[in-house]
């Protein structure tokens, strides 16, 4: 019995050796049996597959670099990407594996590849401002293909690995930079399937996450083991497990997205319950974790994000966005602060139904804190965003200097008692004159504000405001701040203000003081935003809104002075700075008096004398209109520089990198503001307006409802005199209406060709010609974003009077002359012909005109496009009196004009401009 055991024992072993032998030695034969059949399939395949450059040093069959697949192994793989990135790298690795289904290769001697993997590889996805894409290397079958296709080597993957490697996104069409480092990706599942599921597990050392340029993740580590349902019929997700934590933070990730026809539909739930508050400031920007570093936190959380709902722009449907977080028993306390904030209790939410702003909800029910025996409780709700309904009550008594050395509140130090007691309850809407019903009041003492900006701070800060409402109407509004004051640099500055009655604003203001504008700049250092200069103010207003609304001037008492010195402000909303080098501001009553202004702005400077009224309504009311009455003296005035996004050659700070895509992009037109009424009497040595060089200035402007009117405006331009009458108004940002009358007597046609844009491609005949012409023209139509004219919207005409032009190698006379063998009509002498023309829809139509040369007597009539076409009706009157003459037609354009025999040709195609509605100028007559 234990005979035959051991017998049986024996054959187990040998059998179970063979086996194994017969294994290892097929394992190390295969590579020796199929390695060149199997390199020619993958490379022919990958030509045939990948659209982009394929590099690779060596190739490698074994089973032992990925056990126990047979793997493919390429070393120093490099691909470059597609269009248009080919010469950029998107996959550079030191090794990339290709696992080769070994039961297809053995029965039916068909490499499938269903298996990659990848190590201490830089991916690099690019993708450009127009959303084109590096990654599209792969080139996928089409049926037609999948017939004749008669190769063995296919891709059907169910894993993907991915180790210790960089991956770097960055898709500039949507503003999103991804970097992950010690990026480690395992994904498995049958992609092969059109319903499948692919279970990945992910670990990240180093993560960052940039949006439009703000840095909301650096260097988070990133463990994710998700679970996803893929439908390619109908291109849904289903998210079904999905645990990521991010740094020490747990989060719960479930949903799905179905793509429709026109939109999508989903259902996302990001959830984080029982956290340690701690974690969840982990999981912050970079700036709060380096607070975290020296802050010690404790406290529960629950936070909760929802998106759910379908997206449809034609049925007008949103989904809605959800988003709660709680704090419990919440504990924090900076390492030098004295006391720490304890008993934190916060309950927030916030609702966007339909992402529609006018429905956002926002809740805080409620925030609650200690500092010691100081405390903080708020609770404070509200509907809607432009026209909130609010609801909230807050009490606080806290030491700012506690507050700040608790929290740990970098890059500024505050000190200070402040006390609040507000009360809110309604609705406010500025336009219906609804304001909630509000008992506050606000008690600053003996506070400074110091930052890291600036040495020095703002200090002996107090302030005591109070707020009251009764009704919840502007008329039983009533604002005071009694006392407001500060001191900076040694300087006292000091406000005292009342306001009452807000449908008729009751007023009693002071404030006196010196105020660096510079220095306190440096305080707060706004980078979009520089400021410098002085301001020295000793005024008082008194009064009532309606006295001077209705010139009941008597009634107020405004008074004092304001002194402007060396200021300089520059914004992202100025092309150039605005500098203003001294200026004194005079208020008696309802009139703003001012005497030898002095201002620049990038190249042009200014001096002004005059006055402004209605400046005390001007500031209280949004609807209130500024009038002025002034003198303005300039040496030189760059009109370009006021586009909207103007940047001038010479001035600009900034190098700028110009692409083919930006070189097009609309810079903006001038904006003149509807809320000013002003009339001026403008003096200019020089302007500079699109490369027109005009000199000598002189006429009225007057601004009215948004519309700039030039009356009577004398100016020289090309050596010559010139009269102007101009309305202009901006209809938006990017476009703009005019009507323009000139009057010019005498002047070089040669200089106007080269000189000005629109008599050079209104008048395309003068390019060669030489001499004296006058002009009386009116047009009117619309500029672009660049200020140009559009031409299909140009409407007008008016005489060009000839008084002695040589029409030197001007090509329709010398294709005449050519065509019907006159010499003497080539190069004609022009002398004393009036042309009337007209414009519309793009064509300009000319009048029937005849005139005299070398014995002939041609007369001429037709159209001519603004972009050069001709259809023009010619007769060749012939000596001695043009009795009898040649009847020709005139077409091509006047780079290639084509003659021949006949009366008339084809009528132009005109080109109507469609204009939408609101746009022409309608708040003055043009």
């Amino acid at each position: 019995m234990e005979a035959k055991k051991k017998s049986i024992l024996v054959k187990v072993l040998k059998i179970t050796g063979i086996t194994l032998g017969s294994v290892l030695l097929l394992m190390f034969l295969m590579p020796i049996i199929f390695p060149g059949k199997i390199a020619e399939e993958v490379k022919a395949f990958a030509n045939r597959k990948l659209n982009g450059e394929l590099n690779f040093k060596e190739a490698n069959l074994s089973f032992f670099n990925h056990f126990p697949s047979l793997t493919l192994t390429l070393t120093d793989f490099s691909l470059k990407g597609s269009a248009p990135f080919k010469d950029k790298t998107l996959l550079a690795s030191e090794e990339v594996a290709f696992g080769i289904n070994l039961k297809r290769l053995v029965f039916n001697g068909e490499i499938n590849i269903d298996q990659i993997y990848v190590s201490n590889a830089e991916m690099n996805v690019l993708v450009n401002e127009k959303g084109e894409a590096n990654y599209n290397v792969y080139v996928s079958d089409n049926k037609e293909e999948k017939k004749d296709d008669s190769s063995s080597t296919s891709l059907r993957l169910d894993k993907i690995v991915i180790e210790d490697s960089h991956l770097l996104y960055n898709d500039k069409s949507a503003k999103i930079l991804m970097d992950a480092k010690g990026f480690n990706y395992r994904g498995k599942g049958d992609l092969d399937q059109a319903i499948f599921d692919l279970k990945t597990k992910m670990q990240i050392e180093s993560f960052d996450f940039v949006f439009d340029g703000e840095e909301y993740l650096k260097n988070k580590k990133v463990n994710a083991d998700l679970l996803t349902q893929i439908n390619t019929n109908s291109l849904s997700f289903i998210f079904q497990q999905n645990n990521l934590i991010i740094n020490k933070l747990p989060i719960d990730f479930k949903g799905k997205l179905n793509f429709l026809k026109s939109g999508y539909d989903i259902d996302f739930s990001v959830q984080s319950e029982d956290s340690d508050l701690h974690d969840v400031f982990t999981a912050l920007p970079p700036h709060y974790v380096q607070w975290l570093e020296k802050t010690e936190m404790e406290g529960t959380t629950d936070l909760l994000l929802t998106f759910k709902g379908r997206y449809n722009v034609a049925e007008n449907k949103k989904p809605d966005l959800t988003f709660k977080f709680k704090v419990r028993d919440g504990y924090v306390s900076h390492n030098e602060a004295p006391v720490p904030a304890s008993n934190i209790y916060l309950n927030f939410e916030t609702k966007l139904p339909a992402l529609n702003t006018n429905n956002l909800n926002v809740k805080v029910d409620s925030l609650f804190f200690n500092l010691g025996k100081d405390y903080f409780s708020g609770i404070v709700e509200t509907v809607g965003l432009e026209t909130p309904n609010v609801k909230a009550k807050v009490k606080s008594r806290l030491n700012l200097g506690t507050l700040h050395r608790a929290l740990g509140i970098q890059n500024m130090d505050f000190k200070g008692t402040l006390k609040t007691d507000i009360v809110a309850n309604g609705k406010y809407n500025a336009a219906q004159h609804l304001f909630p019903v509000t008992k506050g009041s606000l008690v600053l003492q003996n506070a400074s504000l110091k930052t890291i900006y600036y040495p020095n701070p703002i200090e002996n800060i107090n302030l005591t405001a109070n707020v009251l409402n009764t009704s919840g109407k502007y008329k039983d509004l009533a604002v005071r701040i009694k006392p407001a004051q500060f001191v900076f640099e040694g300087k006292p500055v000091y406000v005292d203000a009342s306001l009452f009655n807000f449908d008729d604003i009751l007023y009693d203001i002071k404030a006196k003081g010196e105020v660096d504008l510079g220095r306190i700049y440096k305080v707060f250092s706004r980078k979009d935003l520089d400021v410098k200069g002085f301001v020295n103010a000793d005024v008082a207003f008194q009064g009532r809104q309606s006295d001077a609304t209705n010139g009941n001037y008597n009634k107020l008492n405004n008074k004092g002075t304001l002194i402007l010195r060396d200021i300089r402000t520059k914004s992202e909303y100025l092309p150039q700075p605005f500098v203003i080098k001294e200026g004194t501001f005079a208020f008696h009553q309802n009139t703003m008096n001012f005497k030898d202004f002095l201002a620049t702005y990038g190249q042009s400077d200014f001096k002004m004398n005059g006055q402004m009224q209605n400046v005390i309504n001007f500031i209280m009311s949004d609807k209130a209109v500024l009038k002025g009455n002034f003198v303005v003296d300039a040496n030189y005035i760059n009109v370009d520089e006021f586009m909207v996004n103007a940047t001038t050659s010479g001035v600009a700070e900034t190098k700028v990198e110009t692409t083919s895509e930006s070189a097009t992009t609309e810079t903006g037109v001038v904006i003149i503001p509807s809320n000013f009424d002003f009339n001026l009497t403008a003096n200019a040595q020089k302007i500079n307006f699109e490369g027109l060089n005009i000199d000598r200035l002189k006429g009225q402007l007057s601004m009215q409802n948004g519309v700039m009117k030039l009356k009577n405006t004398n100016f020289d331009l090309i050596g010559s005199k010139f009269n102007m009458d101009a309305t202009y108004g901006s209809l938006n940002p990017q476009k703009a209406a005019f009507n323009y009358q000139i009057k010019a007597k005498d002047f070089d046609v040669k200089k106007a060709y080269n000189e000005i844009k629109m008599f050079r491609d209104m008048v395309t005949a003068a390019d060669n010609a030489e001499g004296i012409v006058s002009v009386d023209y009116k047009i009117a139509g619309h500029l672009d974003g660049n200020m140009k004219p559009i031409y299909p919207s140009l409407s007008g005409g008016g005489v060009l009077s000839v008084r002695d032009v040589k029409m030197k190698g001007f090509k329709l006379f010398n294709t005449v002359s050519k065509k019907t063998g006159k010499d003497d009509i080539k190069d004609p002498n022009l002398k004393e012909i009036d042309i009337k023309t007209t414009v519309k829809n793009n064509i300009m139509t000319i009048e029937r005109f005849k005139f005299k040369v070398a014995g002939f007597r041609p007369r001429i009539e037709g159209q001519t496009s603004l972009d050069g076409k001709l259809n023009l009706k010619m007769r060749l009157g012939l000596p001695p009196l043009g009795i009898i003459g040649i009847p020709l037609k005139i077409t091509g354009t006047s780079e290639n004009p084509k003659i021949k025999v006949g009366k008339k040709g084809e009528d132009l195609e005109e080109s109507e401009y469609e204009a939408v509605a609101n746009d022409t100028i309608t708040k003055a007559n043009p």
